[in-house]
């Protein structure tokens, strides 16, 4: 059955229906073929334990749409949104075809405990703590992501960006290739069949894209706020540990020190590589997601700018 599947044995042997996993289910799927278009979606209702009315002859966009917005809605994973191809006409952070899950999806490196601690040493910066606290609160306070009339209300972390720069592509390339340049991130290239508006900072007082860092709070274990500071036999608080010792200098015995190197990791992961989405802003203040041909593996310049993570907001898209 693996080997027919492409399921790897153990998950075809542990598996269980439920929402749990969407991504990897999803990429099961992606070299499904059906008889009928909506089928595509229709079949996967069981896999992820999914009721929803069956409209034989609604397009096969509009099922996969409706399914992927009941997995985000029940879920709050945003998993479902790392794919790559073209967008859907349901929603343009949903793909127009389940094929878009093939390749898997981004994973951003894990750090051992020695680089997480020698990292967070880095910023001892009193300045740097505090900031980071701020961005915690505001990133925990966000409200996970739904589906409205087929708009996703999507928190998120953004970037704007600067300049729009084309490169000059071979003829009959279908896509085209761009520098992107956006603050507080590393220049990148990103390649899409959409015809993208070139502009840069100094030309143009307008900035009609964003490139976002999607929120998802499991990514990065958050709990309610409730809960963060805890006792000093915590996982979280290391006594030991240099970067303990620095904040208690710092901030004084009374302050959270649990909660203040909860932060700095929370900080730490957000230095690492991760996938954003290029957004374009349309008339109302919404946004439309630019689709691109391989993922946008971004990463910010500077860890300790944190001035330039602090943008956090929740972006309606169509």
């Amino acid at each position: 059955m693996e080997e027919a599947t492409g399921i790897d044995a153990e998950a075809l042997v542990a598996f269980r229906p439920g929402i749990s996993g969407a991504r990897e289910k999803l990429r099961w799927a992606s070299t499904r073929v059906t008889t009928l278009q909506e089928d595509i979606a229709y079949s996967l209702f069981g896999i992820f334990g999914i009721h929803l009315p069956v409209i034989y002859g609604e397009t096969k966009q509009n099922a996969l749409g409706r399914l992927l917005q009941e997995i985000v809605a029940q879920s709050g994973d945003i998993t479902a949104l790392d794919w790559v191809g073209r967008s859907s006409e349901f929603n343009s952070c949903l793909p127009a075809d389940i094929t878009s899950y093939k390749p898997p999806p981004f994973t951003p490196p894990s750090l051992s405990e020695d680089q997480m601690e020698t990292s967070i040493s880095s910023l001892r910066d009193p300045i740097i703590v505090n900031l980071a606290s701020t961005l915690y609160f505001r990133l925990n306070s966000l409200s996970t992501p739904r589906f409205a009339n087929r708009r996703l209300h999507l928190p998120c972390i953004a970037f704007p960006v600067t300049v729009v720069r084309r490169r000059h592509s071979q003829d009959g390339e279908s896509c085209l290739t761009y520098e992107v340049k956006a603050d507080g991130l590393q220049d990148m290239l990103i390649t899409t069949e959409d015809k993208l508006v070139q502009f840069s900072r100094a030309r143009s007082t307008r900035q009609p894209y964003l490139l976002i860092r999607p929120w998802n709070r499991y990514d990065f274990e958050l709990s309610d706020l409730s809960d963060e500071v805890q006792s000093a036999d915590d996982d979280w608080f290391e006594p030991e540990s240099p970067s303990n010792s620095l904040l208690s200098r710092s901030h004084g015995e009374d302050e959270p020190v649990e909660f203040h190197l909860r932060a700095l990791k929370l900080i730490v992961r957000l230095g690492q590589r991760f996938s954003a989405l290029l957004l374009a802003q349309q008339r109302g203040g919404v946004y439309k997601r630019i689709a691109s041909d391989h993922n946008i593996i971004s990463q910010v310049r500077d860890v300790a700018s944190i001035h330039d993570m602090m943008d956090v907001r929740t972006l309606e898209i169509l």
